[in-house]
């Protein structure tokens, strides 16, 4: 299967199972792993923050970001596209009791002026303006990379009125590797940020969540309370730190990948626009005259193909360390396929 379904596909490689072999394992609840210790502060050093918990999952970064930043009937300011909306299964309702005011950015981000249009003033009629996340990179806009100074801007712009800030940093290190900025200058003006180790840079489990030592308590209380909490987690977090040392400046590789399907999908008739690729994702819209994106999808699948419906019209590719340009030749050819009816 060639499967650019996303990065989340991809599977930890020998090297990274047997880093896990010999590893002194402890519990993680009471501080007693040494890899998970090591994780945690590396990753809170590496975002500029004081502390650090490992999480399942950057899902569960996000729910308890919101939780510990806000209070129910609180509002969270985000694009309309961020994956707390698409992607969480309304947790941010279920979990926080919180009101989501989505905004409509350009390429998944907003501006100054439309962050100030969204907070609300102090009013007993209204919700509070209480948390702005921003989503590095911006996913559902191809893999957009916020540039410093406008999330900079952004971020400051949100404290001086109050509110908290979270950096969802699903994929921050792709940002990092793309531009060269390191992401602690991107997660600077953010209260909380975290990484995952379950997309890009391959392992099977896991993402770190840091802030403040008071925020990570907080995190620390509700990874408790929503079972997130394990035991022996060296075996995952010995995988994540040989992923540090290993898989990061790799990325590269991926974006190049993308760059290159990109071109050669707009040559294929399906093919009525691709948005610009900066990172691992391509992003494309169907011509009206082909399939639409979930027969497209099916049709993919019985070449063997895979990749994501975002949109009756629109699909995603992304590629990670488990496809290359042979893939990428699959899926072209498959595509090419599709669009002469074949």
């Amino acid at each position: 299967m060639h499967d650019f379904y996303s990065d989340t596909q991809s599977r930890p490689t020998r090297a990274m199972r047997e880093a896990a072999l010999d590893i002194p394992l402890g519990d993680e609840r009471h501080d007693a792993d040494p890899s998970t210790l090591e994780l945690c502060a590396r990753v809170a050093d590496m975002l500029g923050m004081e502390a650090a918990v490992f999480l399942p999952s950057g899902t569960m970064c996000n729910e308890i970001a919101i939780a510990v930043h806000t209070s129910p009937g609180d509002e969270v300011i985000c694009t309309r596209e961020s994956h707390i909306i698409f992607a969480e299964s309304g947790g941010p309702a279920a979990l926080s009791g919180v009101m989501m005011h989505p905004v409509d950015g350009k390429r998944g981000m907003l501006t100054r002026e439309q962050l100030s249009d969204a907070i609300r003033p102090r009013s007993a009629h209204a919700p509070r303006s209480r948390l702005l996340v921003a989503e590095q990179t911006a996913n559902l806009a191809g893999g957009a990379i916020w540039p410093l100074d406008q999330l900079n801007t952004v971020a400051s712009a949100a404290k001086a009125a109050g509110l908290a800030t979270h950096l969802d940093g699903a994929r921050l290190l792709n940002a990092q590797v793309a531009t060269g900025i390191p992401a602690r200058d991107f997660a600077r003006g953010f209260d909380s940020a975290w990484i995952a180790f379950t997309k890009g840079l391959g392992c099977p489990v896991g993402a770190v969540l840091a802030g403040s030592r008071g925020f990570v308590e907080e995190a620390w209380l509700l990874k408790r309370r929503w079972g997130g909490a394990m035991r022996q987690t060296g075996v995952l977090t010995a995988m994540c730190l040989y992923a540090l040392d290993h898989h990061v400046e790799r990325l590269a590789e991926d974006h190049l990948l993308a760059q290159s399907i990109a071109a050669r999908l707009a040559d294929l008739p399906i093919i009525a626009s691709v948005m610009p690729v900066e990172t691992n994702i391509v992003i494309a819209d169907l011509d009206p005259q082909a399939p639409d994106a979930r027969e497209t999808s099916r049709l993919l699948r019985e070449k063997n193909v895979t990749v994501t419906v975002v949109g009756n019209r629109r699909i995603r590719m992304v590629t990670h360390l488990d496809v290359g340009p042979m893939d990428a030749d699959a899926l072209i050819s498959a595509l090419g396929a599709i669009s002469r009816g074949s």
